[in-house]
């Protein structure tokens, strides 16, 4: 045979087995249990006004949860596409309580395997009631939502209030900062917020050395309520500002009538993530999330990155379902966030094991559990609600 009719036959057969490869594959994606998913968020959300997110409030998202979850989706493609599985999430608005149990009702109907909502706590919990699907909450930060108004469906990926308040009281006991004054603004959110921050004050040994209020106003009758000088005079070693606004909060540091730190909404804060944080595959993290979204990957979009990351890994799991699988999968699965542990949801109030960075908005300068904390089982069951508590009574 001639050297040019061999190499032409043996072009033809690798073609051949392109092409027969290229079919299979083809055929396998063909194939692949297709999983769907829907992520309920505010219609006109306040949260992402132009002003506000040029702010960058410590802990306000900068922007929508949708980015995160589709970085995730698309990072998991590979692995989804090995699994013969593929995972596929919509957005829809809402605009009440009963839009969001009319979409969740309707994501069921359709299919759906799991919610993911980036919604208020009574928005959150008209969705939850309505459906008999899993729900991952990537905001709500509301302790109530882990207590008295937890649900059995109800999965927390977002860090809870008093997992931020317990990062910052450990921090504080590791430094030796013991006398704490405390300023809290003057909306319900605030004085929720400021009982979580006086019961991890508690928890660790801390002492409350004064517990003031503060307001902006433009009446010149409260002028007082919003002056740091007349509001940080005493002794102390640290202000406690909680303040879910944020302006009164970013004006505080080296404002204060004593050079003292300043800790909770401004100064040093206790978050799920940080842009700057530059561990374990965080760089990376960030980086990608970056690229696709054009901002820097705040806390909030970390945990919209999560939820997605999550239910891939779900459909991972349980490839070729049922859909009941794939939702068992997600409750008991174990997920790598680029924080150094392994997280898990905890059973006893759907709460997700995490790490909290310490950071000053410039970098993170600490994690929590801080070092020397300890737990009879697991350190970062230090932070939140710990199982012997009983807070969530619908999962006793």
């Amino acid at each position: 045979m001639a050297r040019s009719e061999r190499a032409f036959r043996d072009g033809r057969g690798r073609r051949g087995v392109a092409v027969g490869a290229a079919l299979l594959l083809g055929a396998a994606v063909a194939q692949a249990a297709a999983f769907k998913a829907v992520l309920l968020v505010p219609a006109d959300d306040a949260r992402l006004d132009r002003t506000r997110v040029e702010r960058a409030y410590f802990g306000h998202p900068t922007g929508p949860a949708t980015d995160g979850v589709q970085v995730a989706l698309k990072e998991a493609k590979l692995e989804l596409e090995s699994a013969g599985a593929s995972m596929a999430v919509e957005t829809v608005e809402v605009g009440s309580p009963a839009d969001a149990k009319a979409a969740a009702q309707k994501a069921e109907k359709a299919g759906a395997v799991a919610l993911l909502a980036d919604l208020p706590a009574d928005w959150l919990l008209a969705a939850v009631d309505a459906v008999k699907l899993p729900v991952l909450n990537l905001s709500a930060a509301d302790d109530r939502l882990r207590q008295q108004d937890c649900r059995p469906s109800l999965l927390h990926v977002a860090p809870s209030e008093r997992m931020r308040a317990d990062a910052l009281a450990q921090s504080l006991v590791s430094r030796k900062w013991m006398n704490v004054l405390l300023l809290t603004g003057p909306s319900p959110a605030d004085a929720v917020r400021g009982a979580a921050a006086q019961a991890a004050i508690k928890r660790y040994g801390l002492k409350l050395s004064g517990a003031k209020p503060f307001k902006l106003s433009g009446d010149p009758r409260e002028r007082d309520l919003a002056n740091p000088l007349l509001l940080t005079q005493g002794g102390h070693d640290v202000v406690w500002v909680v303040d879910s606004d944020g302006e009164f909060a970013r004006m505080l540091p080296y404002r204060t009538a004593t050079p003292r730190p300043v800790i909770g909404d401004a100064g040093l804060t206790a978050l799920a993530w940080h842009a700057q944080y530059d561990r374990f595959g965080a760089p990376q993290v960030s980086r990608r999330f970056t690229r696709t979204a054009q901002r820097p990957m705040s806390a909030a979009d970390w945990s919209a990155w999560m939820g997605g990351k999550a239910l891939a890994a779900a459909a991972v799991a349980a490839p070729k379902g049922p859909a009941a699988a794939v939702q068992k999968a997600l409750v008991d699965g174990e997920l790598d966030g680029s924080k150094g542990v392994a997280m898990r949801f905890r059973p006893w109030d759907g709460q997700m094991r995490q790490t909290m960075l310490l950071t000053d908005g410039q970098g993170v300068i600490g994690t929590a559990p801080v070092d020397g904390v300890l737990h009879p089982k697991n350190a970062l069951d230090t932070l939140g609600g710990d199982a012997p508590e009983k807070l969530c009574k619908a999962r006793s």
